[in-house]
C-alpha cells in the first residue's frame, strides 16, 4: 500500500514542498549578503567571525543541512549519519576545524530535546573539534531556535558539554601574494522569506509535510550529482558574489552542490563550449552524450559558461537520498569540492569532485 501511495503522492507532494520551501527576492538577498559581510568586517565577533589563516598551513572542511532529525520517516539525514560520523574522524584526525554551515539541526519538523539521543554519536563527532578549538557553527533557517530561544544557550550545553556562539556567517581571509581574498561563508537563506520560516511556512512543515514524509519514507533531496542547472537562489547568490571583488560566497541551504558558480549540468556544459572552441570533435562528443544522458530533451547550450566568475560556491548536503554528503574543503592552498559515499561494501570513501587553486579565484 505505502508503494502505491509513494508512486501516486511522491511528484504533488514534491511541488507542494518545492511551493513552500524557497522564495527568493533578489533585491533582499543581495541587501542582506552585503550588510551582514560589512557587519562582519566592521564590528567581527558580533553576527560573525572573521579569520585571517594561512592557506598553505590551515585546513578547514566546510558541511551543511545535515537537518539531524529522530530517525524517524521524516528524518533525511538517516541514510546520511555513517558517512557523515566518518568524515569528521577522517577531518579530526587531519586537524582541520570544523564550519558548521546550518541546518545542522531540523527543528521544524522537531523540539530540540528529541534529536539529542538520536544523535548521540554524531555530537561526539562534532565535539571533537571543539576540544580543539577548531569548531564554528553558524545558523540556518532550520535551526534558528539556537539563536531565538532563551533555553538555547543550556540546550546546547546539554549537547556539546560547552559554551558554544552560533553565527550568522564567518569570513577566512587569506593572504595570496600581495593580495587579500576573503571567502565569506554564510547559510544562505537570508532574503528569502519563507526560508527565513513564516508561521505559514513552519506549520506546513511540522504539521503537514513532515507526518506525509514519515509514513512515505519520502526524502525530497535529489542524488548528489544532480542533472540541473542552478536553482534561481543559487543564480541570485552566484549574480551578488560576482561583484564582490577579492571575495568568494560560499553558502549551503538549497542542497545543491555548486563549484566555481557551476553545477555538475553546467560544467559539463562549459566543457563542452571549450571542446567546441578548441575544434576538438571527440571530447565535444564525449561531453554532449555526458550531458544528453541527463537532459533528455538537451538541444543547445545557451548560456556562455565561459565568462562566468569562479566567485561562488555552494556545499551541497549531508541528507541525500542516496546517503552521499558533500562539503567544501581548504587546503594546501586549494578549494575542493568533496563527495563521502558509501562503497560496494558498505564502507565511506572520500573522493575529490573538483579542485581549483586559491590563487586563481582573483
Amino acid at each position: 500500500m505505502r508503494k502505491l501511495l509513494i508512486s501516486l503522492l511522491r511528484e504533488p507532494i514534491m511541488r507542494i514542498n518545492n511551493k513552500f520551501s524557497s522564495n527568493p527576492d533578489k533585491t533582499k538577498i543581495y541587501n542582506a549578503l552585503s550588510k551582514l559581510f560589512n557587519n562582519i568586517i566592521e564590528d567581527p565577533g558580533n553576527k560573525g567571525l572573521q579569520i585571517e589563516f594561512d592557506n598553505v598551513k590551515d585546513k578547514f572542511i566546510i558541511f551543511s543541512d545535515q537537518h539531524k532529525g529522530r530517525r524517524n520517516g521524516a528524518d533525511d539525514f538517516t541514510h546520511s549519519a555513517a558517512n557523515y560520523i566518518e568524515a569528521l574522524k577522517f577531518y579530526n584526525s587531519r586537524n582541520f576545524s570544523f564550519i558548521n554551515l546550518g541546518d545542522c539541526e531540523e527543528l521544524w519538523e522537531n523540539h530540540s530535546l528529541q534529536i539529542v539521543e538520536p544523535n548521540k554519536e554524531v555530537f561526539e563527532a562534532e565535539k571533537l573539534f571543539l576540544r580543539r578549538n577548531s569548531f564554528i557553527k553558524i545558523f540556518g533557517n532550520h535551526d534558528l531556535y539556537w539563536t531565538t530561544s532563551p533555553l538555547a544557550k543550556l540546550e546546547l550545553i546539554n549537547i556539546f558539554g560547552a559554551e558554544i556562539k552560533i553565527y550568522e556567517g564567518v569570513i577566512l581571509t587569506t593572504a595570496i601574494g600581495d593580495k587579500k581574498l576573503h571567502i565569506f561563508c554564510t547559510h544562505g537563506h537570508q532574503g528569502d522569506e519563507k526560508s527565513d520560516g513564516n508561521k505559514l511556512v513552519k506549520f506546513f512543515i511540522a504539521n503537514i509535510w513532515a507526518p506525509l514524509q514519515a509514513y512515505l519514507k519520502i526524502n525530497p533531496n535529489e542524488p548528489s550529482t544532480n542533472s540541473f542547472k542552478k536553482t534561481i537562489h543559487n543564480e541570485i547568490m552566484y549574480e551578488w558574489s560576482a561583484t564582490q571583488k577579492g571575495t568568494v560566497l560560499v553558502t549551503g541551504h538549497t542542497h545543491q552542490p555548486v563549484f566555481e558558480s557551476l553545477t555538475h549540468l553546467e560544467k559539463l556544459y562549459r566543457n563542452m563550449q571549450i571542446a567546441q572552441k578548441n575544434h576538438d570533435e571527440i571530447l565535444f562528443a564525449d561531453y554532449d552524450k555526458q550531458v544528453r544522458a541527463l537532459e533528455r530533451d538537451f538541444t543547445l547550450v545557451t548560456t556562455d559558461y565561459l565568462t562566468t566568475s569562479p566567485s561562488y560556491f555552494n556545499t551541497g548536503c549531508c541528507c541525500f537520498a542516496d546517503g552521499d554528503i558533500t562539503g567544501i574543503e581548504l587546503e594546501d592552498g586549494m578549494i575542493r569540492l568533496i563527495k563521502w559515499e558509501y562503497d560496494a561494501s558498505g564502507l565511506s570513501v572520500r573522493s575529490v569532485l573538483d579542485e581549483k587553486k586559491l590563487q586563481e579565484l582573483f
